[in-house]
């Protein structure tokens, strides 16, 4: 089951800030976040935002690295499937250790390459780009 807790406008940064500080209300260690959106859609933006709001305030994009770890208030995964080409190389990197650990909270950008490996109970974010001035952003829980 699918439900949707916002949807919101983000015109800039600031903004986006504002959307980062709506979803920690609803986030907590324990909890998966899948990231969708188009390539430059603001996914990393986003994951900055609201690890600053934990007290992690180096967040970069993982797309290099598959996986970058944080610690603030709590531990921080966050994941980028972008250049992972099949499922074992996640396995491999002890994908199930990650997210079985219940004292972090992980986001994974381009969750929707692999979807099996995706929790059955989590949280999607979708960042949709409706003119390159604005992205429409919504905040789902799967059940």
């Amino acid at each position: 089951m699918t439900k949707t807790l916002f949807t919101s406008n983000s015109s800039s940064l600031s903004d986006t800030k504002k959307i980062a500080s709506e979803v920690v209300k609803y986030i907590s260690p324990g909890s998966f976040v899948a990231l969708k959106g188009n390539l430059g859609a603001g996914k990393t933006q986003l994951v900055k935002y609201i690890s600053e709001q934990y007290g992690v305030y180096s967040v970069s994009s993982p797309t290099f690295a598959i996986v970058n770890e944080y610690n603030g208030t709590f531990k921080i995964y966050h994941f980028d499937f972008y250049r992972i080409k099949n499922e074992n190389e996640l396995i491999d990197l002890g994908w199930f250790d990650y997210i079985n650990d219940e004292n972090a909270i992980i986001f994974t950008e381009w969750a929707d390459l692999f979807p099996a490996l995706i929790p059955a109970s989590c949280y999607n974010i979708n960042i949709i780009n409706d003119n390159p001035e604005n992205r429409i952003i919504t905040l789902e829980k799967i059940e």
